[in-house]
């Protein structure tokens, strides 16, 4: 019997696959169970396994880009040997064929025709490639942000003496507690979830002549992976603790790092912090998460001389960017907005007690 190898439906949005990589040879025998192919789209990675014994056939080879709902192979559980069956060693001289018979590789199914790829062309002075699927979609969704959106960014800078003071206290207890580090990217979750209950024009988003008030909050935050930047959204996270909000960040971490993130993982945000001072960035103007109306760009913490109290001090010091949707949230309500993340951060002890448990 040949059992098809069918590129499945992952998401609604989701209309290709690229065959990013067979783990088996055309004509191998597999087991069932195991691993047979990696499937990329526009958004996540998705791994394709044997349903049965028998030997495979490759229709579609690596780097196609082909429909959803296509034959990239097959599997030939006629092709199996038997293990109670004895084999016996054929003569050279005997005419009998062999068992298996040998399956030439076709490559392209003629059921789903893939695109051809192209080859990288060099001249010597320059590389021209196709874009990754990936690297295709990042480009779609951020130039569809900013000819849909009226995007407008505010900024301010915050002291992190006391978040950075807090770390150092309850790094040891947090650490022994919950197995996770106590990072940065929690207590800036939990400002974000405080701010968006004073300002709840930012937990909504523009539906054509529709506005959609969100009452939860799924907070994405932004991670750089090798295939590209993804946003994994973590889930009510105004009722969980720092300590769940930082092992949720780390699992996704892990997540991405296997090749894991699935469409699920990535789906139904109302909010993304993204943090570009790991890399090293001192300001930026972060690109809205279409359909979200608000992002929260973080900074590089650099020691700056700052006025306390009629004095000049120096004090570890983060620029904030809060790009928005301008057509939905007023200048007004931006800027209160930031202040009340500001003023959150610079007094923690109330987002450490609410996320301690």
């Amino acid at each position: 019997m040949l059992i098809d190898i069918v590129v499945p439906a992952v998401g609604e949005s989701i209309t290709s696959a690229n065959v990013a990589c067979w783990h088996k040879a055309s004509g191998e025998l597999v087991s069932k169970g195991e691993l047979l192919v990696t499937l990329e789209t526009d958004k996540v990675s998705h791994e394709l396994t044997a349903a049965s014994d028998g030997q495979l056939e490759i229709l579609t080879t690596e780097g196609h880009e082909v429909p959803i709902a296509s034959v990239i192979g097959r599997l030939d559980t006629r092709a199996v040997v038997s293990p109670i069956s004895p084999i016996s060693p054929i003569s050279p001289i005997s005419p009998i064929s062999p068992t298996i018979p040998t399956i030439p590789t076709i490559p392209t199914s003629p059921s789903a025709p893939a695109a051809a790829v192209k080859p990288a062309a060099v001249d010597g002075r320059s590389t021209r490639r196709p874009m990754s699927t990936l690297r295709r979609k990042i480009a779609t969704q951020l130039v569809t942000a900013q000819q849909t959106a009226a995007i407008l960014t505010t900024f301010n800078e915050v002291d992190m003496s006391a978040v950075i003071e807090l770390r150092r206290q309850g790094q040891e207890t947090f650490l022994s507690r919950h197995g996770v580090k106590l990072g940065f990217m929690g207590f800036f979750v939990k400002a974000v979830v405080h701010s968006l209950k004073q300002v709840p024009s930012l937990n909504a988003r523009i539906d054509g002549s529709d506005i959609v008030e969100h009452h939860y909050y799924d907070i994405g935050v932004a991670i750089n992976t090798a295939k590209g930047l993804m946003v994994p959204v973590l889930r009510d996270c105004d009722k969980h603790s720092l300590a769940r909000i930082e092992q949720d960040i780390a699992g996704y971490a892990d997540k991405a790092r296997a090749g894991k993130i699935t469409l699920e993982d990535l789906q139904g945000g109302v909010f993304t912090v993204s943090n570009g001072g790991v890399f090293g960035s001192m300001l930026s103007t972060p690109i809205l998460n279409s359909p979200q109306s608000g992002i929260l760009g973080m900074h590089a913490i650099q020691p700056r001389p700052v006025a306390r109290d009629g004095h000049v001090v120096i004090r570890p010091m983060m620029y904030l960017a809060l790009s928005y949707d301008h057509r939905l949230v007023d200048g007004r309500e931006a800027v209160t907005f930031l202040n009340q993340i500001k003023a959150s951060l610079e007094e923690p002890t109330q987002l450490l007690l609410d996320g301690m448990g």
